[in-house]
């Protein structure tokens, strides 16, 4: 079935209404069930297995990342020292661990793609898979509500 001109006509302008009326996104996105860093890396856990990644505010911060410098496998980190960093267009941040441990795994893909930090921060962009020495560390960490709270805070300082 054909659009009548008016029709297309109509759906452009809805669309373009619908763009222009959502809300302006003030605070990035924060995932309810991982905990946080100061520093803005993340970690899923799962039993003593700890997936780290950096968070969207702070990727949102750093702009477009245009390298991830990896750790090896079988190396030791430590709770809020850097094990690595992350090269974007505007600078060059170090990335703490928020877990102790040994990295069992890197994401080879930011190899290739460093963007995944950007455009899947939480999902396809997660760096390094650590087997955690100690669970006791994760009282040092922040859940979503508080890392939210924290990320607002930062934000008005600045």
């Amino acid at each position: 079935m054909a659009m009548s001109s008016s029709s297309r006509l109509w759906a452009a302008k809805a669309a373009s209404y619908l763009r222009l009326s959502l809300p302006f996104r003030g605070f990035s996105s924060v995932v309810k069930n991982l905990m946080y860093a100061e520093s803005h890396e993340w970690a899923k856990l799962d039993g003593n297995l700890a997936t780290i990644g950096i968070t969207d505010h702070a990727q949102d911060h750093l702009g477009d990342v245009v390298y991830v410098e990896l750790p090896d496998v079988g190396v030791g980190v430590t709770q809020g020292n850097s094990f690595g960093a992350v090269e974007s267009v505007k600078a060059t941040s170090d990335i703490n661990s928020p877990v102790s441990g040994k990295v069992i795994e890197v994401n080879e893909e930011l190899n290739s793609s460093p963007g995944l930090v950007n455009a899947s921060p939480y999902e396809r962009g997660w760096i390094i898979k650590v087997e955690m020495s100690s669970k006791d560390e994760l009282n040092n960490l922040m859940d979503s509500d508080k890392y939210s709270k924290f990320c607002e805070e930062e934000d008005a300082k600045h």
